[in-house]
């Protein structure tokens, strides 16, 4: 290949390094393009104050296959989350976790199990089925809402309590139209390996990735205005040569760069950060509310990873999917259910963040295939959480896929 070859990838979240990743080890000369001050796309996070603010409520599943395939764990320093949810329903609050979690899990469980006994079941044999069977056999399964999914499977009232607040939390999806598909390969990872945050925030995982590039490979405050034949033109005027563009942004500025896709439907969050004086839970337990009209799932980050706030305070996020709050309307109600959930008195805690965020996962329903092309045409690719599974494990996935693209149409292997 000659030494003139160049690629350009526009857009330094997951999708973007991961193909810069896979492109710079087979040896191509790569640009990566980021419009923001950092890399992460919408993995980012901010620190105010001491406290590390992930945007939005994010987490990470170490079993994502594509997660261990392009990292070593160990060097997040990654914290887990309990293995089970603090959950409402009108019976209450219910720790469902593993009775290694103490006697209140012990006997939250035992409760549940006696008024529940058909859906426990079905349950255990949901989480049994997809942590044996491949991720290729759950792919092929039939299509159907994971609403229509999960009623099949495990009864109306479990669904309501206990699994549409974790739906809502995962997919942001409220009314449970997420592809079912979509939910098991998830669902797989969680049961696999739990849910956790890196101890430096989520944004050490693109900051890792982009780390293992050659120096200079990155470039943030490079705003891409347009693409021409054979070079990608940036708002600042300089044109940049590239015998092939990646396009790595999110789906809805990669349609307008790229014509020939359809820009993705969103699902929306808003999340809240607050300052506390004592944790409202002593551990690192999501807390799910599924009774009336907003669905809310909390966390006490600094449970979880005590980097996450400043020695001798705590650090409680509540997340509410399907709504992008950017008046604030929302805050009231939601600091009066965090009151309620933790059986505390919320009232002097301090908001330190709101993050309301309009395009915070694309919408993947039961018609949408799970993998979608990333070659547009020869010297033009795209990737993204939009084209594969919408997850980092998706992100990642669609990057290494664009860049085999690239390669096979340079005539590397």
């Amino acid at each position: 290949m000659p030494a003139t070859q160049q690629v350009s990838v526009i857009g330094a979240g997951l999708a973007g390094l991961a193909a810069a990743t896979h492109l710079a080890e087979a040896g191509v000369g790569v640009r990566v393009l980021e419009r923001a001050e950092a890399p992460g796309g919408r993995v980012r996070t901010d620190h105010v104050d001491g406290f590390r603010l992930d945007r939005g409520f994010q987490v990470l599943l170490p079993a994502y296959p594509e997660f261990r395939r392009l990292v070593r764990p160990a060097r997040l320093g990654l914290r887990g989350f309990t293995r089970g949810a603090l959950v409402r329903d009108d019976g209450g609050m219910r720790l469902l976790a593993g009775p290694w979690h103490g006697p209140r899990a012990v006997q939250d469980v035992a409760r549940f199990v006696r008024e529940h006994p058909g859906d426990v079941l079905a349950l255990a044999r949901l989480a049994l089925r997809d942590a044996v069977l491949p991720a290729s056999a759950l792919r092929r399964a039939p299509e159907h809402t994971v609403g229509h999914d999960l009623r099949e499977r495990c009864g109306t009232e479990t669904v309501e309590t206990l699994l549409r607040p974790f739906v809502a939390g995962v997919f942001l999806d409220p009314g449970l139209g997420t592809s079912a598909r979509l939910f098991h390969l998830i669902w797989r990872s969680f049961v696999l390996g739990g849910a956790a945050v890196p101890e430096l925030g989520m944004q050490a995982l693109p900051q890792l990735l982009a780390d293992r590039l050659p120096p200079g490979t990155v470039e943030t405050g490079q705003e891409v205005a347009g693409l021409g034949e054979h070079e990608v033109r940036l708002t600042s005027g300089e044109t940049v040569s590239a015998d092939a563009v990646v396009v790595a942004t999110d789906g809805t500025t990669a349609a307008r760069l790229l014509p020939d896709i359809e820009p993705p439907a969103w699902h929306a969050v808003t999340t809240w950060y607050y300052r506390t004086e004592r944790p409202p839970l002593s551990a690192p337990t999501l807390a799910l509310d599924g009774t009336g009209d907003l669905p809310l799932n909390s966390l006490v980050n600094s449970q979880a990873a005590p980097t996450y706030a400043p020695q001798g305070t705590s650090l409680v996020q509540a997340s509410v999917p399907g709504i992008a709050d950017s008046a604030g309307s929302l805050e009231p109600a939601v600091r009066e259910r965090l009151a309620v959930l933790y059986d505390t008195d919320t009232r002097d805690w301090g908001l330190l963040a709101t993050y309301p965020i309009e395009h915070a996962l694309p919408v993947l329903g039961p018609d949408t295939p799970l993998s979608r092309p990333v070659r547009v045409r020869r010297g033009r690719y795209v990737c993204g959480d939009h084209r594969d599974t919408p997850s980092i494990q998706g992100a990642l996935v669609s990057g290494r896929r664009a860049a085999q693209a690239v390669l096979a149409d340079l005539g590397r292997r």
